[in-house]
């Protein structure tokens, strides 16, 4: 049996009142009183199915506008996971993803404490982080970077651990010009550091840093106004800046080039997995966001930031 539309029974009323009112006009109902009694419930009715529809519209709407994602976490990884997001939302008429920033020890923090459906972690889970599960889409290396002015084009281990413990402090030392280190560190809370930290075997304790920045953009900036300066940043947000003119030079890491394509070939020795990082098996949105952003459809997106897309089993 199919169902009438409310359109349809609206419009069988308005001609059943029509005839009505020509039966009317006919005098067949005059002294009944019928029609004027009639006419009043059909408008009364007519308002309350216009509600009705109208009510269910401002329903939907709002429904739609409510479907809201929050990612937040990694500095590496936010700007990637924001143009997923701009793409995802073209796709999906009424979604809204809110990327914040804040480092990956916050995505982490903001997950477990339900503030965020996803969080942004530019590292691989720690054994005590086994509570959370990791969605890589992309990898990333972190590299050594100086002013494109200095002189200095490679530093080994050695020499790198003894310019950020103090015992290295002028250029000169290590192959440079005479003068003064100016030792850029990250702040904590930043997955960059604990994997510099890791790869040097030190302590953020021993680190004596002049400047301590936040993001990669901050890293950058900072040694492009001092041509002194010593820092370390995703390789992919340094190539991306020094391809496009920024006075930025990536050093070569035991021997290993800094750059995209031998973090893609796995030889760069300071790499790491960009990831998506919930709490639990992701649901609805969630889910459907962390399939999006490991699929093929953004692999633009992820070699435009200069990193790595990996392909989801």
């Amino acid at each position: 049996m199919q169902r009438r539309q409310p359109g349809m029974a609206i419009s069988g009323l308005l001609r059943n009142e029509q005839t009505l009112m020509s039966l009317t006009n006919n005098r067949l109902v005059a002294k009944t009183g019928m029609p004027k009694i009639f006419r009043f419930l059909l408008a009364n009715l007519f308002f309350l199915v216009i509600g009705i529809g109208c009510f269910s519209q401002a329903q939907a709407q709002t429904k739609a506008a409510s479907q809201r994602l929050v990612l937040t976490g990694s500095s590496t990884l936010a700007p990637l996971a924001g143009e997923i997001a701009r793409r995802f939302e073209s796709l999906h008429p009424g979604v809204r993803i809110d990327v914040q920033t804040g480092g990956s020890s916050r995505g982490i923090h903001d997950v477990r404490k339900g503030i965020a459906a996803i969080g942004l972690v530019s590292r691989a889970l720690k054994p005590d982080e086994a509570d959370l599960q990791a969605f890589t889409i992309a990898q990333d290396g972190v590299s050594i970077i100086v002013h494109a002015g200095n002189p200095v084009i490679t530093l080994s281990r050695e020499q790198i651990a003894d310019i950020y413990t103090g015992r290295i402090t002028r250029w000169n030392v290590a192959g440079g010009t005479d003068a003064r280190i100016t030792v850029v560190n990250k702040a904590e809370g930043r997955s960059t550091l604990e994997l510099f930290l890791d790869y040097l075997q030190l302590k953020n304790s021993e680190i004596k840093p002049h400047v301590i920045i936040g993001d990669n953009a901050q890293g950058i900036k900072t040694v492009i106004g001092n041509p002194h300066a010593i820092g370390y940043v995703s390789i992919g947000a340094a190539e991306y800046e020094a391809r496009r003119g920024a006075p930025v030079r990536l050093l070569s890491l035991g021997g290993v080039e800094a750059s995209v394509e031998n973090v893609r070939q796995g030889i760069f020795p300071l790499s790491r997995p960009l990831n998506l990082v919930t709490s639990g098996e992701p649901q609805g949105l969630a889910r459907q966001f962390i399939e999006f952003a490991r699929s093929a459809q953004v692999h633009d997106l992820i070699r435009t930031q200069y990193f790595v897309p990996v392909n989801a089993d």
